[in-house]
């Protein structure tokens, strides 16, 4: 069922990609660019930005870091002098640590907190008096399949997760009856430069072109949740659904942790 307006024609729509330096959204930019998007690319190394532009055919390139609190408005305000508005935003800026529990201390808390959720609210409060002044437009932002549930390794990264599925729940709810629109994208494994820290196998591993696919289909389809992959992702879903002995229990044995 849509939830959301469908995106299919992408030709001259103006994208706002924030974390589109490498993995998902590299990805993502490559793709929409073929469709005849016009593409604004953020993250913070200005170099790796320039040559994703570079492949796309050009983009606007406004490099910044998330966690600066003045960042996201600079960036905005740059955006909309050039385009004078914009139509998709979407929030793929992340930071990612395997964090046991006795693993927990400063440094394994703040930069994942701060890059995944404290920049994605600071980055929607940016954007959203403008959409809610054109009365239109589209806030996307990439979760993950770690915030449905407790697992081992994400003490940290699987609760800033949690946080923003709640939170594009909550925007969807506020936002859609005024004619924003809010996407949420839960990805599984992808083999980007975040899960190459993994020393574990990592089940249904994607690739970002296959992730890329897979959030175009799903903004193609007007759905709230874009998750994959679906062979992993339901299996997560229906996990979560079990009473917490046979959850922890499961847990346990697939992990062996």
């Amino acid at each position: 069922m849509s939830l959301n307006r469908r995106l299919t024609d992408w030709r001259g729509r103006r994208v706002w990609l924030i974390g589109a330096s490498s993995g998902i959204g590299e990805a993502l930019a490559q793709r929409l660019a073929a469709e005849g998007a016009r593409l604004a690319l953020s993250a913070r190394r200005a170099d790796a930005l320039e040559r994703v532009a570079e492949a796309v055919g050009g983009a606007q390139v406004l490099p910044f870091d998330v966690t600066a609190p003045e960042g996201f408005a600079g960036a905005w305000a740059r955006l909309i002098e050039a385009w004078g508005g914009c139509d998709l935003v979407v929030f793929l800026a992340g930071a990612y640590r395997p964090t046991r529990a006795w693993e927990l201390d400063e440094a394994a808390i703040r930069p994942v907190v701060e890059t995944n959720l404290l920049a994605t609210l600071r980055g929607v409060a940016t954007v959203l008096p403008t959409f809610l002044s054109q009365g239109q437009g589209a806030i996307a932002l990439v979760a993950s399949v770690a915030g449905y549930g407790g697992l081992p390794r994400a003490c940290v990264y699987g609760p800033t997760k949690a946080a923003l599925i709640n939170f594009a729940e909550s925007l969807f709810i506020d936002l859609r009856p005024r004619g924003v629109d809010v996407f949420l994208i839960n990805p599984g494994f992808v083999d980007t430069p975040l899960t190459a820290a993994n020393t574990f196998p990592m089940p249904a591993l994607m690739h970002p072109d296959e992730a890329a696919e897979a959030i175009v289909r799903g903004l193609a389809a007007g759905r709230f949740e874009i998750h994959f992959p679906t062979r992993f992702s339901r299996v997560l879903k229906a996990l979560n659904c079990l009473p917490y002995r046979l959850y922890f229990g499961v847990v346990r044995r697939v992990t062996g942790l």
